[in-house]
């Protein structure tokens, strides 16, 4: 799909059908992720695929906002490997990168997605053993929209350009 076409028609998802995208796309997705860039390249995000019914029982214990998703990456980083810049560690802002990335790929194979960062943090990494050293930025619901949801309230609201960018 066209980049401009897939930024254009990307929103977030907030209510999905019971199908699940097949493997070979979902690891295409996550494929996408692995590229993107941190910094330095040292890469220190890992990404948890959840679709066991475990798994998904500890998304909907920790969080409101799976909304019927059949599955949902976990993204999340190691912040004993993540770069150190001016006593500023560059973990989140990794993380949030790679989850773009995933979001978009996402889209280009016509599968729907929302960025979750309401969620119990000390839930997932209990219930599903999730290393302490790995710190879960944000859960990325991924599946196919349901018939009824309704396009996401702000989709359309845009800054205009000259107040979004500016010349300095």
């Amino acid at each position: 799909m066209d980049f401009e076409k897939i930024l254009e028609i990307r929103q977030s998802t907030r209510k999905f059908s019971d199908k699940a995208p097949d493997g070979a796309v979902t690891e295409k997705i996550l494929e996408a992720g692995r590229l993107a860039p941190t910094a330095k390249n040292v890469q220190p995000v890992k990404v948890f695929v959840a679709k066991s019914k475990k798994a998904i029982e500890a998304i909907d214990k920790s969080s409101p906002c799976r909304y019927g998703a059949p599955t949902v990456l976990i993204v999340g980083v190691n912040t004993d490997e993540a770069c150190m810049l001016d006593g500023h560690s560059t973990a989140e802002i990794d993380a949030s990168i790679v989850a773009t990335h995933l979001i978009l790929a996402a889209t280009n194979y016509g599968v729907d997605s929302i960025w979750i960062e309401r969620f119990d943090r000390k839930i997932i990494k209990a219930e599903l053993g999730i290393p302490e050293n790995i710190f879960p930025v944000c859960l990325i619901p991924i599946g196919f929209r349901a018939q009824d949801c309704p396009v996401s309230r702000n989709f359309h609201n845009r800054k205009p350009a000259g107040e979004f960018a500016e010349s300095i």
